[in-house]
This record gives structure tokens, C-alpha cells and sequence, in this order.
């Protein structure tokens, strides 16, 4: 697997943002990824050193509309930490946003 096809998006969400002030961001990343092929894409990708991977996987939500009832997708989420002092630059414009 790809290193560009581990991480899909970063997670935007006020948790993922207070997260990110502690040198911690969120991804959402490739169901079959594991902890070490995270690491290499991050580090790779961003050039930081992560110091940790946390994996957790997102289970899926009844909804409905109308009538209609059905499922969220299920999906992977991984939160990675860095050194301090490193940050990522998706995550750079962000942290003056308030909703």
C-alpha cells in the first residue's frame, strides 16, 4: 500500500482542533493501515517525527430520512502525535477559525 492511500483526510472537528494545540492530529485513514504503516506515511508525508499512533475504528450510525432507513459508513481514525515544536500545515490556518 501506498503511502499516500494510508492517510484519506484530516479530521475537522473541535476535538481534532484542541487536540492539535498539544501536538496531536487527527486522520482519517485506510481501513487495512496499521500503527507502523501510519508512522512511515506521516513522517514521510509531513516530515515530522511522531512520537505515537493511536488507532481507534469509528463504528457506523443508524440514520433515516423519511422512510428510508440505513447506515453510516464505518471508517478507521488514527491520532498521531509529534514532536514539539513540529506542526503540520493542513492544520496551520485552522487554529484561528472559530465557529
Amino acid at each position: 500500500m501506498d503511502n499516500t492511500q494510508i492517510l484519506i483526510r484530516p479530521v475537522v472537528s473541535e476535538k481534532s482542533y484542541v487536540l492539535s494545540a498539544a501536538d496531536r492530529y487527527t486522520f482519517r485513514v485506510h481501513p487495512d493501515a496499521h500503527k507502523t504503516q501510519i508512522r512511515q506515511a506521516v513522517e514521510e508525508i509531513f516530515d515530522v517525527h511522531v512520537l505515537d499512533v493511536r488507532t481507534m475504528s469509528v463504528k457506523s450510525k443508524p440514520k433515516r430520512r423519511g422512510l428510508t432507513r440505513g447506515r453510516t459508513r464505518a471508517w478507521k481514525k488514527a491520532i498521531v502525535q509529534i514532536e514539539a515544536g513540529q506542526t503540520i500545515p493542513i492544520f496551520q490556518g485552522l487554529q484561528g477559525v472559530e465557529g
